[in-house]
């Protein structure tokens, strides 16, 4: 999933994917499906107010439109979008098919898993799938173990993805976030996985977990043979919340436990700016060790509130192994604007500049 300024703009991208002509291209494809289909009930369901609805509104409409426009009972339905879903022939927009059996189907629980082990593989099921999983954990689970042998990458990656924890849109799964030792079995069995799309979700997964129980993901990780390059990849990206957090136990886990023998500065411009005009962050980096160094840096800036306090976000710069007595000059730009997750107000806002876990440097820009 997305970072938060990837997020913002993906939803209001995405949400221009359920259009007007997208839901007439939808009731076209299910009217050659079947003639019992109600046209007009479907699109004046999903018309009226769609300009108002938001991305997961519109997908959740779509799925009540279809729903009251075919007859019959919900497995009927189903039979008949199954034959809709390869004349989709998008993603995303696929997606409404698992929000049908989402919402109509929690009654027939294996009936529905199934159905969304197909849908999946045209509109990943991972919403859908977390409310039978809140319903009957250990079922849904057995299910989805079942699932992480599947021939099919999307049928493997939805085990993973669709258990995780926290996933970004989706409902939380609170008996997971307080204990994930029931999805390891998933994530050991998928962590060798042939795709990087389901390793990456097996990666997601555990950065997921290490935001409630990071002791419990090291401890997990550190019975990894970190030599294999795939495993080292799902192993840093799981880590990467700690890591920027400066997390003692992740940093000496990739080789950044020791502090960082060295010299550095940081200069943020323009030292005043407004909002939409873009910072410069210019860090300089100089080793005073014998020997090289294994530097992970990141820089945080201390964002100021309404109230006029001010909350720290860390991103991630770079990494590198530094010669003895070797400088390293970085630079990194960054438009200042604002997002649905992340409003801005004026004031002195700091940055300040993180290597290996230490905050080494600061300095300032003035928001206008």
């Amino acid at each position: 999933m997305p970072d938060e300024s990837e997020s913002s703009a993906a939803a209001s991208q995405l949400k221009e994917w359920f259009d007007e002509a997208r839901h007439r291209a939808i009731a076209r494809e299910l009217a050659a499906i079947t003639a019992k289909f109600k046209e007009e009930v479907f699109l004046r369901t999903v018309l009226e107010g769609l300009e108002s609805r938001s991305l997961m509104q519109r997908v959740h409409q779509c799925a009540l439109a279809v729903d009251a426009a075919l007859p019959g009972s919900f497995q009927q339905k189903v039979a008949v979008l199954r034959k809709l879903a390869p004349r989709l022939g998008h993603a995303f927009v696929s997606i409404f098919l698992c929000d049908f059996v989402a919402t109509f189907g929690r009654d027939e629980f294996d009936f529905s898993m199934e159905a969304l082990s197909f849908f999946t593989t045209f509109g990943s099921a991972e919403f859908a799938v977390r409310p039978f999983i809140a319903a009957d954990q250990a079922r849904a689970l057995k299910i989805m173990r079942r699932w992480a042998g599947d021939a099919d990458e999307h049928v493997r990656r939805l085990a993973s993805e669709g258990s995780r924890p926290r996933l970004p849109w989706g409902m939380r799964l609170t008996s997971l976030v307080r204990d994930p030792a029931p999805t390891i079995p998933i994530l050991e069995a998928l962590k060798d996985d042939d795709a990087i799309y389901v390793r990456k979700s097996v990666a997601n997964h555990l950065n997921d977990i290490t935001k409630d129980h990071p002791d419990f993901v090291l401890q997990l990780l550190e019975g990894w043979d970190l030599g294999r390059p795939h495993l080292r990849w799902i192993a840093k990206h799981a880590c990467r919340t700690l890591i920027k957090r400066g997390h003692p136990r992740a940093l000496k886990l990739f080789g950044f436990g020791k502090k960082a023998e060295i010299t550095a500065t940081l200069q943020a411009a323009p030292a005043s700016l407004s909002l939409g005009e873009r910072l410069t962050l210019a860090a300089s980096i100089t080793s005073t060790a014998g020997e090289a160094q294994r530097l992970v840096v990141d820089y945080v800036i201390h964002y100021v509130k309404a109230g006029g306090a001010a909350f720290e976000k860390v991103f991630k710069w770079t990494e590198t192994d530094l010669p003895p007595r070797a400088s390293l000059n970085l630079a990194k730009t960054q438009v200042i604007r604002d997002f649905t997750t992340r409003r801005h107000y004026s004031g002195t806002h700091r940055v300040d500049l993180q290597i290996n876990g230490q905050r080494v440097a600061q300095s300032q820009f003035v928001l206008r």
